[in-house]
């Protein structure tokens, strides 16, 4: 749980928000990339103070911690009026959430979260610090810009204005701020899910993020609603031989086994197989661009940099990410190791399992390391129109498509409280910025104006809705 001394820590990094009037914040940014420009927007400005805040995630429990980024989202929360609570499950894994009262409390209320964490960074494969939270180029760079402090910033200066302004949203808004989604949220959200039932009393319906963000499709913009997720499938791949000397002839070799699997996944195409919600996607994208929708790949590439990331809707994905083996030069281990991350259409878990034994035959232990459901919801409802009308006001005459996911976010576990989940994190994006390609990419960058448009369209959502 939070220790004791955490009220006094959040009263005082609750001054961290008016940097231009704390000499000493201002030597705390020199030592992280220089103090953070107090001409810029809010969002901008908390955006940047939240990638200063390194919560790697390396997965499998190995990450430095969300506790003072949690700390420094429950101060902004206090200075907002309101109460946050804290649950730390495991130490410095720590989730954040306040209850936002809204004017007519009938209504269910909506949840609006974010994760705390990010995947690691290599610093030497940026050309900036990644943890600098600096604005160079119009662009706000740094891990986390685009997943996910970028949405996090959003939604603390959306609510921020419509409780500065005296006013209350529509209906009561769960805040919730979790740790741990980049390793399937299992020391986060599955826990606060499971033990912390309660903070999401009388919700129905969640945002989050990776949708609302605009595509540019043959010269058209269009944005793209999230209205499903792939299922997660993490496998640990096991191959075991005889140990012995490198130097001898040696027919029984782990490594060797190991990789002919690895390559084999590695090199499977899966087949196009489409969904409700990928066929709307197609039936949008043709619309854009007078494409027929009987090549969904062909399709895919009017809409530019987008092309890979909507492509792996349409079918499984199965890529290898680790590999483990040996200890010396000139010793043969008896055992090697090969994670893959398998995103799978919803519905076909068990079928590609299975299809991946056959792949890497009888000699191959697969070990089921994480899974997760797959989820997909009809692009219809009152909160799907609002969000549309939204993103309408902002920028009239541009249509909103929905899509499925690639990958997964936290929505998985709010299912299980019986919670729909949508991905709604609007930014209008410039046709030539490989957005997508952001995520857990090098030099992750989002445009400051696509930051500040992104929190308007937000602020008139939680108003309104």
């Amino acid at each position: 749980m939070i220790v004791a001394d955490r009220r006094m820590r959040l009263a005082r990094s609750v001054r961290l928000f008016e940097p231009s009037r704390r000499p000493g914040v201002a030597r705390r940014f020199d030592s992280l990339g220089g103090m953070i420009d107090p001409s810029l927007p809010e969002v901008v400005r908390i955006a940047s103070e939240l990638i200063r805040i390194d919560t790697s995630n390396f997965g499998g429990g190995n990450a430095k911690g969300e506790r003072e980024a949690a700390e420094y989202v429950g101060a902004y929360l206090e200075s907002l009026g309101l109460t946050p609570e804290y649950y730390e499950p495991i130490p410095r894994r720590t989730n954040v959430m306040a209850r936002v009262p809204g004017r007519d409390r009938s209504k269910p209320a909506l949840v609006v979260h974010g994760h705390l964490d990010v995947v690691p960074a290599m610093a030497e494969d940026w050309s900036v610090d990644p943890f600098a939270g600096i604005v160079q180029d119009g662009m706000l760079w740094g891990r986390g810009a685009v997943d996910m402090k970028n949405m996090n910033a959003m939604i603390l200066t959306s609510v921020a204005d419509i409780l500065r302004a005296g006013e209350q949203p529509e209906r009561d808004l769960v805040l919730a701020f979790f740790a741990d989604e980049e390793n399937g949220g299992v020391e986060g959200s599955a826990l606060v899910v499971q033990n912390r039932p309660e903070w999401f009393a009388g919700a129905t319906e969640a945002i989050s993020e990776v949708g609302g963000y605009s595509i540019t499709v043959d010269d058209r913009r269009a944005y793209l609603l999230q209205v499903g997720e792939k299922a997660l499938i993490w496998i640990r791949l096991v191959a075991r031989g005889r140990a012995g000397h490198g130097s001898r002839l040696h027919e029984d070799n782990a490594v060797t086994k190991l990789a002919e699997a690895v390559a084999a996944i590695g090199r499977t195409r899966w087949p196009i197989r489409l969904t409700a919600t990928t066929e709307a996607l197609l039936d949008g994208l043709s619309a854009l661009s007078g494409r027929p929708v009987d090549d969904p790949d062909a399709l895919a590439a009017a809409a530019g940099p987008a092309e890979a990331f909507l492509r792996s809707t349409f079918r499984t994905t199965t890529n290898p990410t680790v590999l483990t083996a040996g200890y010396k030069h000139n010793v043969i281990p008896e055992r090697a190791e090969a994670l893959i991350d398998v995103r799978v259409i919803p519905g076909t878990e068990d079928d590609v399992l299975a299809q991946l034994q056959e792949i890497v035959g009888e000699e191959i232990t697969i070990e089921t390391v994480v899974r997760d459901i797959g989820m997909e919801t009809p692009f219809a409802g009152p909160l799907v129109e609002a969000m549309v009308a939204s993103l309408g006001r902002h920028d009239p005459g541009v249509p909103v498509i929905p899509y499925l996911l690639g990958a997964g976010t936290d929505n998985k576990a709010l299912s299980y409280l019986g919670i729909t989940g949508y991905g709604f994190a609007p930014l209008r994006l410039p046709a030539d910025l490989d957005f997508t390609g952001m995520f857990h990419g090098v030099d992750e960058r989002v445009p400051v104006e696509s930051l500040v448009f992104g929190q308007q369209v937000l602020t008139d959502l939680l108003r309104h809705y």
